[in-house]
């Protein structure tokens, strides 16, 4: 056999060789599909999967569409990067898994994804960190709670001055009647008494004169203070009630259940209320975000029929604001959520039980600077904190506030 010859069949077995591995190696990934594992990927697939997914999808359970955990085991990654862009067009090209899927969940459809590839890695690479790393569910948590979480200010009750007021009140017509009851069994005794001189015998035949004594200076003065302190209680009490207004829960033009959308289906408050982390205001969803699931759920719905003829009207449907700041107070949804790392719970209660949603919180001014004074600024894992977090370890090892990098500052407010 010639050298040349020998040669060439030993590049061929060569190639053969990486042919092997390089196939082996496709195969390897097969379920993962060069799905990333990085932290940074698994953060914004979690981010995207909230934003996109976590109205119809969860990782564990069926929702409203099938449960994602090992959906890259099922299908490779070009399959469902096809399907979440363009779920119909799988479907009407006659795929079997496809189709199957539309026979389970029909008439539901998920609509086209506007997402990148790499957007579609992330989330998967979320769905698979998941699916590896069930969460744990704490029983005792409380909800709401958390790191940068504060519960609801406590604070004297404001009828509490009122009730100080009853109570010594009751405590000194007891002591009266006491009194009363003291002298009369004092005089009725000394009646019986020898040997009193007349001075002493009509001081004791003296009847109680009870106009006298509300006539007294002494009884006129105490119940004149008394007046003056309820009166100016409840002009005080009046004042700071001004445009408070805690526990308010108006009626609403479509019967709309946080319940059971945010509860019962578990939607992300991110996925409808797309401005809280990325403006001031959290907004209220358009009805073109509650047509992505109901154009094909719940359609005969009288409620969902409300939703649809505001479409057709070209009309915004008319919410009524609940959550009311004053002009002169700035508040800034992003700040608080986005850069904080504020859950809604934190001031908006537990959402997920509220059928009706109410104002949970007082949010007065009181209320927001003694958040301030308590909560710890999240500045793990936040490079716009690593700064102020070194000044502020070079001064004291007490946790950061809020109040120590400016959250007590008028402008920062009011400006």
């Amino acid at each position: 056999m010639s050298i040349g010859r020998s040669v060439t069949r030993f590049r061929f077995a060569l190639m053969m060789v990486f042919g092997l591995l390089f196939s082996a190696g496709v195969y390897a990934q097969g379920a993962a599909g060069g799905i990333p594992t990085d932290e940074a990927s698994i953060s914004a697939g979690q981010a995207l999967f909230s934003g996109n997914c976590a109205s119809c999808h969860a990782v564990d359970k069926k929702v409203v569409g099938p449960a994602l955990k090992n959906v890259y085991d099922r299908r490779d990654v070009a399959w469902l990067t096809k399907f979440i862009k363009h779920p119909q067009k799988v479907i009407d090209s006659g795929d079997e898994y496809a189709v199957a899927l539309y026979d389970q969940f029909k008439p539901t459809i998920m609509p086209n994804q506007e997402v990148s590839d790499q957007e579609i890695l992330q989330i998967l690479a979320y769905v698979k960190h998941t699916t590896d790393n069930p969460p744990v569910v704490d029983e005792t948590e409380v909800p709401g709670g958390g790191e940068g979480s504060n519960a609801q200010a406590a604070g004297v009750d404001s009828n509490l001055l009122l009730g100080i007021i009853a109570v010594l009140m009751v405590l000194l017509v007891v002591v009266l009647v006491v009194l009363i009851v003291l002298a009369q069994v004092l005089s009725k005794y000394l009646k019986q008494q020898q040997g009193l001189s007349e001075e002493d015998q009509e001081y004791v035949a003296q009847k109680f004169d009870l106009m006298a004594v509300l006539k007294s200076q002494a009884f006129v003065g105490f119940a004149s203070f008394i007046f003056v302190v309820i009166v100016a209680k409840t002009v005080i009490d009046g004042l700071f009630a001004i445009g408070v207004q805690q526990g308010y829960a108006p009626d609403q033009p479509i019967n709309f259940s946080h319940k059971l959308h945010a509860g019962y289906y578990e939607i992300d408050c991110k996925y409808c209320h797309t401005g809280v982390e990325k403006s001031k205001n959290a907004n209220i969803p358009s009805a073109n975000i509650c047509m992505n699931c109901h154009n094909s759920i719940r359609t005969t719905s009288p409620e969902i029929q409300k939703i649809y003829k505001a479409i057709e009207n070209n009309e915004p449907i008319q919410w009524v604001r609940i959550h009311n700041l004053p002009d002169l107070a700035y508040f800034n949804h992003s700040q608080h959520v986005k850069v904080g790392g504020i859950e809604c719970e934190t001031c908006h209660g537990d959402i997920k039980e509220m059928e009706i949603v109410q104002q949970h919180s007082i949010l007065t001014m009181g209320w927001c600077i003694d958040c301030h004074r308590k909560t710890d600024v999240a500045a793990k894992g936040n490079a716009y904190y690593e700064k102020l977090v070194e000044i502020h370890e070079s001064k004291t090892k007490a946790p950061m506030k809020v109040e120590d990098i400016g959250g007590l500052e008028c402008a920062k407010c009011h400006y």
